[in-house]
Parts: structure tokens; sequence; C-alpha cells
């Protein structure tokens, strides 16, 4: 693999794919500010023009910050590979730590170093996201000090559950020989399930509270709901949301025995029973027709091709020339090689997202038709309505934007969709 030609297919790849992005976005905000002023005729009388307003310029305000970051971010992405920034760390690494601690030592310090230059770089970026963009538009309830405490609670929680993976994936590249790729799948495989598992009971309690649900009215229902639908789940919980954010929201998490039901407080301030349970009936349609497990198999089977493809080219001097790096000829470079690559995969599978996101929003389609059959449709229209209106989700995204981002319908296809 010739140096030259990596370098060459990745800048007409990063320029593209920036190209790309810079044009959805404008587009976007072009779009939302030139109907900014008059609320869509589907939702005369249902949506206040000043609600609409505040979506509007909430979309405007997060598009024109979001061109900031994509700006940062190319130049980063540049500046860790083209420009030398990821070689410089390596060799910087390499000298003070190899020689003292060993190659996995020196390879996850390289690995922790990166995440840390990385994680100091984007906050600035979280803070202003949280504390200007949020709190201007009356969504943001955290405090400077929940704040550092989350950051450094999931920190912590990413190097306890993190670090054995990376070690272990980093370990089985340099023992397991040419197939390494494919027992590392196998760990990711694995790592991902007990996730799922572990996440409800053990990780999510660190950062909220749930409480059982105590409105024995709104109890009875979900558990009628759940019964016709023929689920099970550990139990019935509410999260208290309200504490960090004004937004609402309701999910299912878990696997197996530790699936469990989790309404947000603020969800639950907001709706009333049948919305309710309108909602909860969505989220179970997800379940019914296998979203969940149809999206697991899709992130395997992605992620098994993904390893495939780095699995060759650690072998590939090129690769490593290509992006910048001198590869150390004394010692393997796996920790360099998943830099590298995950540095410069997101160029090349930006354009798997329109197909994504179209995916998705089948699902979502088809979530709506199992709740209208189980529960109210007009229930579930109005609870889609607050929650747009909670959440200020414009209501005039740009179609092509949609098309390409959107895991969601808008809310004009979404409601169109329901029966009347």
């Amino acid at each position: 693999m010739n140096h030259w030609t990596v370098s060459l297919v990745f800048s007409v790849a990063v320029l593209v794919w920036l190209a790309t992005q810079l044009w959805l976005a404008t587009r976007q905000m072009r779009h939302v500010a030139a109907h900014r002023d008059s609320v869509p005729e589907a939702f005369a009388g249902r949506v206040t023009p000043e609600a609409h307003r505040k979506a509007a310029d909430y979309t405007l305000a997060k598009g024109r910050f979001g061109l900031l970051e994509l700006a940062v971010g190319a130049a980063l992405l540049l500046g860790w590979t083209l420009l030398g920034g990821l070689d410089a760390l390596n060799r910087l690494v390499l000298e003070t730590v190899q020689p003292r601690w060993g190659n996995m030592a020196y390879q996850l310090v390289l690995m922790g170093a990166f995440a840390l230059i990385g994680g100091l770089i984007d906050l600035p970026f979280a803070w202003h996201r949280t504390f200007h963009i949020e709190q201007q538009f009356g969504f943001n309830r955290m405090t400077p000090r929940l704040w550092v405490i989350d950051m450094v609670k999931g920190a912590l929680v990413g190097i306890a559950i993190g670090g054995p993976l990376l070690a272990l994936v980093l370990w089985l590249m340099a023992v397991a020989g040419p197939w390494w790729w494919l027992w590392a799948w196998g760990a990711w495989m694995g790592f991902n399930l007990l996730l799922l598992v572990i996440y409800p009971t053990v990780i999510a309690p660190m950062f909220n509270q749930f409480k059982p649900l105590e409105d024995e009215t709104l109890k009875a229902r979900v558990q009628n709901l759940m019964t016709r639908c023929g689920f099970a789940a550990k139990g019935l919980f509410v999260m208290d949301g309200s504490r960090r954010s004004a937004h609402g929201n309701a999910y299912f998490t878990g696997l197996g025995a530790s699936k469990r039901v989790v309404f947000y407080d603020t969800l639950l301030s907001r709706l009333n029973g049948g919305e309710v349970e309108a909602v909860l009936a969505h989220e179970l349609g997800h379940f019914k027709h296998r979203h969940v497990l149809k999206r697991i198999a899709t992130l395997f089977l992605l992620s098994l091709a993904g390893l495939a493809l780095l699995g060759w080219l650690t072998r590939q001097l090129g690769f490593y020339a290509g992006l910048g790096v001198q590869p150390n000829i004394d010692a393997p470079n796996h920790a360099l090689a998943l830099l590298l690559f995950m540095l410069a995969l997101p160029p090349f599978t930006f354009f798997l997202s329109p197909l994504m996101a179209r995916v998705s929003r089948r699902h979502e389609f088809e979530a709506d038709a199992y709740a209208c059959a189980q529960a109210s449709g007009h229930d579930l229209a109005q609870a889609l309505l607050k929650l747009h209106e909670d959440n200020a989700s414009t209501l005039t995204p740009d179609p092509l934007y949609v098309r390409f981002y959107y895991s969601h319908p808008p809310a004009s296809e979404r409601l169109a969709a329901l029966p009347r």
C-alpha cells in the first residue's frame, strides 16, 4: 500500500465529508429560518407561534455552534494525522514509558493520553452547550458542580470498564496471530451484551436516582398494557431527569431479567395517563418488532467488518505513513493502529448515515403503528406534540437534512401516518 495513495484518498475523503456536512447544515439553517415566523398549516391551533419560534431559534443556535464544532473537529483530525500530531504524541510516550514499563504500558498510556487530550479540547464545547445554549432556552437544570461530578464519574466509569477491554484487545492483537480481529470481535460482543445487563442496575444509578413508580392508577394502566402486549420487565421506575434537564423521555433498558421501564419525571409531569400509555406502547412496539435485536445484530456485523479491515490495515506500513505516523519497528504498534483507524473511519462511514437513518425512521413508523393498535392514536399524537414542544424540535426541518440525519421522522410525517 503506497503511503502517498493513502494520504491522497484520505485527504479527498475528508474534504468531501467536510463539504457535505457544511452544505447540509447550512441548508437546514436556511430552511428553518425561512419558516420561523409561520406555523405549518397542519399544526395551526395546536402549536403556538411562540413555541414554533422557540424551536426554530433553538435549532439555529445549535446549528451555528455545530458549524464551529465541525470546523474544529476537521482541524483536529488533520492535526492528529497528516500534520503529525499523533506521531509526536506517540514518540513522546514511546520514549518515556516503553523503556521503563514495557510495551503494554506504552500502548495503554498512548491511548489514555490521546483520550485525555481529546476530552480537554471538548470541555469548552460541552460547557457552552450546557450553560449557554441549553441554559438560554430554559432546558438546563445542571449546576456547574453537578456538571463536573458527572464528567469525573463518566471518566472513572470509562476507565474502569473500557480499560480492561482495551488491554484485552491489545493483548489479543499481540498473541492471537493474523486472526486476532475475530477474537477481538468476540470480546467486543461479550462486552456489549454485559453492558446491557449491568447498565440498568450498576451504571445508571451512579448518575441518576431511580424510584419505583408510585402512581397506582398509572402503574395499573401500564401493567395492563404490558400484559396485553406479552411483555415482562423487572420494574417500573421514575428517573430524576429534571435534575439535569427539562427534556422529557421514556425508555426500556437492560437484557433478559434486567429489563426495566424508565420514565423521566419531566415526562410524567407533562403527559396524562393515556398519553403515557401511548408512549410506552410505542416503546413496546420496538421490542415486538425486534428492532433492538436488529440494531444489535447490525452493530455486531459492522464491527466485524471494521475489525477485519483493521486486521488487514495493521500489516500495511503505508497505512501508518500515509496518515502521518512513522511506525515503531522495534515494538508492536497496535494502539497506534487502533487510534489511526478510529480517526480515519468517520469520513468514509459518514455516507452510510442516510441508510441507517432511513432504517431507524422506518422502525419508528412501525412502533407508532403498534402503539395505535394497543393504545389510543389520539393520545399518541397529543404526546408527540407535547414532546416536540418540550424538546423544542423544529416542525420545519430541511427535507434533505432529515433524510441524512434524522433517526426519527419529523413531526409532520409521524402525525400524518397516525390514524385519525
